[in-house]
């Protein structure tokens, strides 16, 4: 059987590398992309190549980053342009194979095995996917390869980035320079598992991928062994263009622009959450069963908070079926600390076009609200109609219709 040739293409400093392109003033100049500061949201998002020069990484305040590099170019996120240039880059991996598997914004799997007959080499075709993807959007990708997707990840991860034409291939004849490395550059390795695999006195991949399995298993049970498999770069897991198209669950996460502790304000909030998750259902096709509520403290030296559930009695898309039960989960479980950061999301999900309905409940009469909500909202946008509470000064409804996943569109 012939072996496998997997791709991982990642894009080069994603975010920045789009806004450089946009306006070309920023051409050869130290830039970054971060959250507005105003609206405790000031992290640096992603930094070009001549920002991390200055020592600016990604996830770091932008006063920090300021502080390394007085002359930053700082830019507000663009959401809707990344996804779009990122839909543009799938569009021409398909040109190249049709197992394309979309990993992240700025992240996708290949399956090329199928396709050196037309386009040569595993080399070769990962030289004219990145020339391709140049040509097209201006974004400079690099290529992990591997028999597999692990391999491919942490062949990009480790090495492409590093190496000068931004390609890496890792398989037996070069796994020692995988193994070199310290256990927090393996993929799935965060740094609490960094810090508990230490504890054991495993301070390399290659000390993991040669400690036994039994005591891994022991201690985590299947992680265990799937962390050894990853040091060891086995992986089974093929490349699934639809991976995202079953859903689990549908949610909705927001970090407030200011401590909230009043249980009125709080309550504001959740229903818009709670309104704004029941419609992605029905945009989506689906009812839910279980109701989950998180918030996150406001204070990062002592955390508090809390992530609970609560099963239904049958399956909703109705906002206030969501919010009820996620206010319910909120009383009992908040200490009255104030918070941060909260989210609501449903799950043990249900094609909606199949479901039944309870004899003492006006389902069909809410049924007939949500349809009408939503063709206002289809027509005119998430902003032409919303409860008065949200006019209040701790409604986020209006704000968040100008974002996508946190940020401006």
């Amino acid at each position: 059987m012939k072996e496998k040739v997997i791709f991982l293409v990642d894009m080069q400093s994603f975010y920045a590398s789009v806004e450089k392109v946009k306006n070309n003033e920023y051409k050869d100049k130290p830039l970054v992309v971060a959250g507005d500061p105003k609206r405790r949201s000031g992290i640096i998002l992603a930094a070009c190549p001549l920002a991390k020069k200055f020592g600016i990484k990604t996830a770091e305040t932008l006063w920090e980053a300021q502080k390394k590099c007085p002359e930053l170019i700082i830019v507000k996120p663009h959401m809707q342009t990344y996804i779009d240039v990122s839909i543009a880059i799938t569009q021409i991996m398909e040109q190249f194979t049709d197992l394309v598997e979309i990993f992240s914004v700025d992240e996708q799997f290949l399956d090329v095995t199928g396709s050196q007959k037309l386009f040569g080499n595993e080399y070769e075709i990962a030289k004219k996917v990145q020339q391709k993807i140049m040509g097209d959007t201006g974004i400079y990708a690099r290529v992990g390869i591997g028999k597999n997707k692990i391999l491919a990840k942490m062949a990009c991860d480790n090495f492409a980035k590093k190496n000068k034409n931004g390609i890496y291939k890792l398989d037996e004849s070069n796994m020692d320079e995988l193994w070199k490395l310290p256990i927090g550059n393996m993929f799935g390795v965060g740094r609490k598992m960094e810090k508990h695999l230490q504890g054991m006195g495993i301070f390399t991949i290659g000390q993991l991928a040669k400690f036994p399995i039994e005591a891994l298993k022991k201690r985590w049970g299947v992680n265990g062994e799937v962390l050894w498999q990853t040091a060891n770069g086995i992986d089974y897991s093929p490349v699934k263009p639809n991976t995202h198209s079953g859903q689990k669950a549908i949610g909705h996460n927001m970090t407030l622009p200011r401590d909230y502790s009043d249980i009125r304000e709080i309550k504001t909030v959740l229903l818009e959450l709670s309104t704004e998750v029941a419609r992605r259902c029905r945009v989506k096709g689906y009812m839910g069963l279980t109701v989950s509520c998180g918030i996150r403290g406001a204070d990062f030296s002592n955390p508090t908070g809390f992530h609970r559930q609560q099963t239904l009695t049958i399956p909703t898309n109705y906002d206030l079926d969501i919010f009820n039960a996620a206010y319910n989960l909120l009383l009992k479980f908040w200490d009255r600390e104030p918070i941060r950061s909260l989210g609501v999301s449903i799950g043990n999900l249900q094609t909606s076009d199949n479901y039944q309905i309870d004899l003492f409940d006006n389902y069909l009469d809410r049924e007939k609200l949500n349809s009408a909500l939503d063709a206002i909202w289809d027509k005119y946008g998430r902003t032409a109609i919303y409860r008065a509470s949200s006019l209040t000064k701790a409604g986020q409804a209006s704000e968040r219709a100008r974002k996508i996943g946190g940020h401006y569109k």
